[in-house]
């Protein structure tokens, strides 16, 4: 079955459509539908043109602390040469619709559909829509922690559709993960990949666990349990979840249910400066 990836159109619903209430902001957990994506509610950056940006999570104190993650949409002749300021943050990209030419160092790279480029911190990088149609793509971003010996990871461009998935055990295939960076790569504190479930795969337990989570759902139907809650979520939908919320979830749809995963990895957790708490 081909994969397919939600893409928001913005525009505003009509006097007449009624309130589904189905956005949540919980001290645990935060779910953001699909339906909440209007154009009021878009951002523009510095240094774009022709762009705008849904801001899905940022940095709270309290709450969810290591990335930020956008929904840009950049329309045609548009995108940045200073696309962030920032030399301290790692970005990935990852396109769901139209194209996108990304230079690194100097290098061009054509990005379509499933396309991934994981960009590191202090890199030289500029992007820009040069089709004759609107383009959008994920932007996560993450504050890069140095450790002393080990290097810092290089940048690559990809597609998921030649990174096979690696099922997980003992689950009958019904259960995989596109992972674009190894485990056990030391070099990379985050990653984000793509989770697929087959229809009545699940998750078989609560995991609980000390990463931070931002789940986008590409594609397909399920149940999810965010905290002490079960939710409907489908495609568009995205869950924010703070470290150690219990979370578990149930394939519903016949088509594959898929989501793009940001997680915090790979080292220790920081102390919290004296005199706060």
């Amino acid at each position: 079955m081909t994969n397919s990836y939600y893409v928001p159109r913005g525009g505003l619903p009509s006097q007449s459509t009624p309130l589904k209430g189905r956005a949540v902001f919980t001290d645990a957990y935060a779910f953001i539908p699909a339906e909440t994506y209007s154009d009021i509610v878009t951002s523009y950056l510095p240094h774009w043109d022709h762009t705008r940006a849904w801001i899905i999570a940022r940095p709270l104190s309290g709450f969810a602390e290591t990335f930020t993650q956008y929904i840009v949409e950049v329309s045609p002749n548009g995108g940045s040469k200073i696309p962030d300021t920032d030399p301290t943050a790692q970005s990935v990209l990852f396109v769901v619709d139209g194209e996108i030419i990304v230079t690194i160092n100097g290098e061009k790279h054509s990005m379509g559909k499933g396309g991934y480029a994981y960009l590191p911190a202090g890199c030289d990088w500029s992007l820009l829509n040069q089709s004759n149609n609107t383009a959008t793509f994920h932007w996560l971003r993450k504050r890069y922690e140095h450790v002393d010996g080990i290097e810092t990871p290089s940048p690559f461009v990809t597609n998921e559709n030649t990174v096979p998935p690696r099922e997980m055990p003992d689950c009958d295939g019904v259960w995989a993960t596109t992972r674009f960076v190894e485990p056990d790569d030391l070099r990379h504190d985050m990653h984000v990949n793509i989770v697929t479930f087959q229809n009545g795969g699940l998750i078989p337990f609560e995991e609980t666990h000390v990463m931070e989570h931002g789940l986008y759902v590409l594609q397909g139907t399920a149940r999810y349990l965010l905290n002490q809650d079960w939710v409907d979520v489908g495609p568009g939908d995205f869950m924010w979840l703070r470290a150690f919320c219990p979370q578990a979830c149930v394939a519903t749809s016949d088509e594959p249910f898929r989501y793009l995963l940001y997680k915090d990895v790979n080292r220790h957790p920081k102390f919290a400066p004296f005199g706060r708490s």
